[in-house]
């Protein structure tokens, strides 16, 4: 028991969900990205974005930040771009 108190809580998942969007044809697109624990807040998520997405893709806003809670509601609405970043 003693162990286990000692080591501490495990590390939670951290994501983010974000809009972006790519020119010549305007395309938008909505994904959710997978963050390191220690990179969880919004200008961490943003920056990681900005260095992750590829492909023209420009990154207009991030969502939200949060774990496991909020992963599978997001799935559908995410689609190609659920955690594909």
């Amino acid at each position: 028991m003693l162990a286990l108190l000692l080591a501490g809580p495990a590390s939670a998942a951290c994501y983010a969900d974000y809009k972006a969007k790519q020119d010549n044809p305007l395309q938008l697109h909505y994904g959710v990205i997978e963050l390191r624990p220690s990179a969880c807040d919004p200008q961490s998520a943003a920056d990681t974005l900005r260095a992750r997405l590829g492909d023209g893709w420009q990154l207009l806003q991030v969502m939200s930040v949060f774990d496991d809670d909020g992963l599978q509601r997001r799935k559908a609405s995410a689609g190609e771009y659920f955690l594909r970043y």
